[in-house]
């Protein structure tokens, strides 16, 4: 398998950027604040998308390749990355 790539995620965060200026002048126009909350709950949205996609990358390629190796400390070490994730993603939720 080659290299993980993340460059089909710029697509993503490009439009997020975008969403981000519009949330801003929609601040600066002093908007109602619930149009406003409604944008950024988009936003964390759309970044929970890129980030399940980068992961599941991850996954599928990092550490399927570690896995297929014969390095016990690269399996070891690609298991503990991933529990390590798990559980700072558990924290912040």
């Amino acid at each position: 398998m080659s290299k993980t790539t993340h460059k089909e995620q710029l697509v993503f965060l490009k439009r997020i950027e975008g969403q981000i200026r519009g949330i801003q002048k929609m601040v600066e126009d002093e908007r109602y604040c619930v149009d406003i909350i409604t944008q950024l709950h988009s936003v964390v949205g759309a970044i929970l998308g890129v980030e399940d996609r980068i992961f599941r990358n991850h996954l599928e390629g990092c550490v399927v390749q570690a896995l297929k190796g014969k390095s016990a400390l690269e399996k070891q070490k690609k298991i503990n990355e991933v529990l390590d994730l798990i559980k700072k993603f558990r924290r912040n939720s």
